[in-house]
């Protein structure tokens, strides 16, 4: 219930903007301006440039006069206005005085007491003038005498609109410049206000229609604006020449009629009503006018503006008959001001026309009202723009607030995705590790099958044949124990923790030397990152250097024998170099050498045997830091 009042309230507020509106443009009443109501008039087609003598054909007239009703025939008649003042008598009274006359369109003479005082410019032959600021003209004080005074006023004629004639104030310059002020400048300054901002709103707002074309209501804006500018621009042009006045006036009236036809299109696409046809109609009495003038010509102007823009009241009443559907439709303040604002500048226009074709009308409910010819359209069009410009703001921001809040809502869902794929992650990469774990403990499970598990069978069958005494079994036995201890190293370390199994193998292997008479070395230098050996790979490392140690203590006759294992670039490099007898003979390499070469190749490395530093042999073997063997 509340979102339907707000329509009514939003009327309500227009109409007493309205009324303040009015209440700044009506003259207000000065304590001493006169303002006679009551005049004489002398009309004729062919009347002098002076004022007409007391026995004239003199007729009474109520001001302000509109001689379309009062002397139908003389309309387009220039005429004499005669208006008496009282001039005060006492000296103290007799300060600056002034007349001041509304509207003075097409232009005439101000006389006082017999003696021209001022002028406005009247169009000729090669020169169309017409104005719409107000004019003031002092009154002499030698013209002026205590009493009675009398001002003669012709009034030149316009060649398409009844001569009208307002009603004159007179009185102290002091009160009579406040009243000229105010109307200036609401029919002068605000015009040029508006052609300046509208210009510049058009510019703007066509830019973001050229850069955005599918926002059509942008572009619709920026031409309606463009429209306005143009056809406001007539309130600043006192004279033209003829033929720049004739074309001037075809843009002004094209201008008028485009402005109401792009308002409406406006007001449908914004209310969401997708009518094809409608478009296509209000487009089509939109090119009435500029047909009409194209088969006419200049002379079908009045008739043109009298009838064409006069059919824009339908066009304006659809408007109002949209936006209230569009207001019940959406019970919203925005449609409710969109329905608000386009009734009341449809309403004024109305107003206008009437003012300009048919004033009688509007004189029997406000006949003090219809005299001052205060043009509202050029208000309520300044407002419908604005308003116009709000909602597109209002619009605009709303696509601001949704871009914001859905760059929220998928900034939420993205940190959501990445705390799954995160999560999936983690998931991967620990199943990933237990699979690697349990590859490496199947190949070293198949390594110990096929190496420890083959050489225990052998012995086994060995021993049942017996083919062994107890020293060799028990030889035999301390091997695969120690073939076994070397798997298990190798099996619990993990990735990054070689030392931790070279550490154990050092121990045992320390103990073994010195028993056997060889004093080891150990120079062991592992980088803290960059090596990821597999623990099967570990397995493969630590058995080659086994046999190289196995084979330093069965053949070198060696005293002394020092291990390597250091970072050399890319490569690990382990050395195992002992000062013993010397290389063997190439037909009496073993087949230790050849299990060490084949366990270096599934290292993806290099094994050399070469002779050592001190006479000795020296076994070398090269690998990749991130060796992971490859079975054999």
């Amino acid at each position: 219930m509340r979102a339907a009042r707000r329509p009514g309230a939003l009327a309500a507020g227009l109409l007493l903007l309205l009324m303040m509106l009015l209440a700044c443009l009506a003259p207000g009443v000065q304590a001493a301006v006169q303002a006679p109501r009551q005049a004489q008039v002398f009309a004729a087609p062919g009347v002098a440039r002076s004022p007409p003598p007391p026995g004239a054909a003199w007729q009474p007239v109520t001001l302000p006069d509109d001689a379309g009703y009062s002397r139908p025939p003389l309309a387009l008649a220039p005429a004499w206005y005669r208006v008496g003042f009282d001039y005060p008598d006492d000296p103290a009274r007799q300060t600056a005085w002034a007349v001041y006359v509304p509207y003075f369109y097409d232009g005439g003479e101000i006389w006082l007491n017999g003696s021209l005082i001022g002028s406005v410019a009247e169009s000729s032959p090669a020169m169309h003038a017409r104005t719409y600021r107000p004019q003031t003209a002092l009154l002499p004080p030698s013209l002026l005498r205590p009493g009675p005074n009398e001002l003669a006023i012709r009034a030149a004629p316009s060649k398409e609109y009844p001569l009208r004639f307002p009603q004159l104030s007179v009185g102290p310059v002091d009160e009579i410049q406040p009243l000229h002020n105010r109307r200036l400048f609401w029919v002068r300054t605000v015009p040029e206000l508006t052609v300046l901002v509208s210009f510049l709103a058009a510019g703007f707002v066509a830019f973001i229609w050229w850069r955005r074309p599918v926002e059509m209501l942008y572009g619709l804006f920026g031409l309606a604006a463009a429209l306005w500018a143009v056809r406001t621009m007539t309130f600043l042009i006192d004279s033209m020449p003829i033929e720049p006045w004739h074309w001037w006036r075809v843009l002004y009236q094209c201008a008028t009629g485009g402005f109401v036809i792009v308002m409406a299109v406006f007001t449908l696409h914004y209310a969401g009503v997708r009518r094809p046809w409608l478009d296509r109609a209000l487009i089509g009495y939109g090119l009435v006018g500029p047909l009409w003038f194209a088969l006419g010509g200049f002379a079908a102007e009045p008739a043109i503006s009298r009838w064409w823009l006069g059919g824009m009241m339908g066009v304006g009443l659809l408007i109002i008959a949209i936006a209230f559907v569009y207001a019940r439709r959406r019970g919203t303040l925005i449609a409710a001001a969109l329905f608000a604002v386009m009734a009341f500048a449809v309403l004024v226009g109305i107003h206008d026309y009437l003012l300009t074709w048919n004033p009688g009308v509007l004189a029997r409910f406000f006949p003090e009202w219809t005299g001052h010819r205060i043009h509202l359209l050029h208000y309520g069009s300044n407002t419908l723009l604005l308003a116009m410009g709000a909602l597109l703001v209002a619009r605009f921001l709303r696509t601001l607030r949704s871009l914001e809040e859905l760059n929220r809502t998928l900034e939420i869902r993205v940190a959501d995705r990445e705390r799954a794929l995160a999560d999936n992650y983690a998931r991967l990469a620990a199943l990933e590790r237990e699979n690697a774990a349990s590859e490496e403990r199947q190949l070293i499970m198949r390594d110990l099958h096929d190496g420890l598990g083959s050489q225990l069978f052998t012995l086994l069958s060995r021993v049942e044949r017996g083919d062994m005494d107890e020293q060799q079994i028990a030889g035999a036995l301390r091997a695969c124990i120690a073939d076994m201890r070397l798997a298990l190293d190798a099996l619990a370390s993990g990735e990054h923790d070689l030392g931790a199994a070279l550490g154990n193998f050092m121990f045992r292997w320390e103990g073994q030397l010195l028993a056997a008479g060889v004093r080891p070395g150990w120079d062991v230098a592992l980088p803290e990152d960059g090596m990821t050996l597999s623990p099967h790979a570990a397995l493969q490392l630590l058995r080659v250097a086994q046999e190289a140690l196995t084979n330093v203590l069965k053949h070198a006759q060696a005293s002394r024998v020092q291990v390597r294992l250091q970072r050399a670039g890319d490569m690990l490099e382990m050395a195992i170099e002992d000062d013993g007898r010397g290389l063997p003979e190439p037909r009496r390499e073993g087949h230790g050498l050849g299990n060490m070469r084949a366990r270096a190749r599934r290292l993806g490395g290099t094994l050399e045997l070469r002779p050592g530093a001190k006479g000795g042999s020296c076994v070398l073997l090269r690998l990749p830091m991130t060796a992971s063997a490859v079975p054999a």
